[in-house]
């Protein structure tokens, strides 16, 4: 548990390939801008709080998840979608703070994706024992636009397969400050993340944070 209390903020930045179109961009964030997404995430939060959405099969998600931006990915018994009110309030999501934007432009940008503007982006809090299934992103309307996925806090195992859900998929340890970005001929991988680990992390506590910008409209 102490080991991972400061995990992420003081490594060295590198760029590691996971497959054509997929890269991980270790320490990508440093901790002074870790903060900034931390702050712009409690913004965001006291506008549109987080819930644990119900699947299209009627099973509650272990993730709370909100959204911020001009669309917002939701999900219920009536299927997945992106809609730009929060079905909670009533109200548009709240905008995307603009450190989350330069971000996110940032990262695509060096993983070889020019001009990327997302216009949503999901915020997911993963408490101990939350988890996230093999999936593919595949609700947004254009696929050449990248994904940009953000990790902060509670380190997570990430899984990224193929573009089966039967292929086995590769396993890579995600630390605090961490951004995973595909696209391309990897657009549609199954990708997910392995139960949380309990632990306490110097910036968020027992939790982790995972922003992922997309360009669904």
């Amino acid at each position: 548990m102490t080991g991972d209390l400061f995990a992420g903020l003081a490594r060295e930045p590198s760029v590691e390939p996971i497959v054509d179109g997929a890269l991980l961009l270790r320490a990508f964030v440093d901790e002074q801008e870790q903060t900034r997404l931390l702050q712009g995430i409690a913004l965001v939060l006291d506008a549109s709080p987080q819930r644990h959405m119900q699947t299209p099969g009627g099973f509650r998600m272990s993730v709370a998840m909100s959204n911020c931006g001009q669309l917002g990915w939701v999900t219920d018994r009536r299927g997945y979608r992106y809609q730009p009110m929060d079905p909670l309030s009533g109200q548009h999501w709240p905008p995307m703070p603009e450190a989350f934007l330069a971000l996110a432009t940032r990262a695509a940008d060096a993983a070889g994706f020019a001009n990327f503007v997302p216009d949503a982006c999901l915020v997911n809090r993963y408490e101990p024992g939350a988890r996230m299934s093999l999936h593919q992103d595949r609700n947004e309307t254009d696929m050449t636009q990248p994904i940009v996925s953000v990790s902060l806090g509670l380190p997570a195992t990430f899984l990224f397969g193929g573009l089966a859900r039967s292929d086995k998929p590769r396993r890579m340890r995600l630390e605090s400050g961490d951004v995973v970005v595909w696209g391309g001929p990897a657009r549609l991988a199954f990708h997910g993340i392995d139960p949380l680990a309990e632990g306490e992390h110097a910036l968020t506590g027992a939790c982790r944070y995972n922003l992922t910008f997309r360009r669904a409209g």
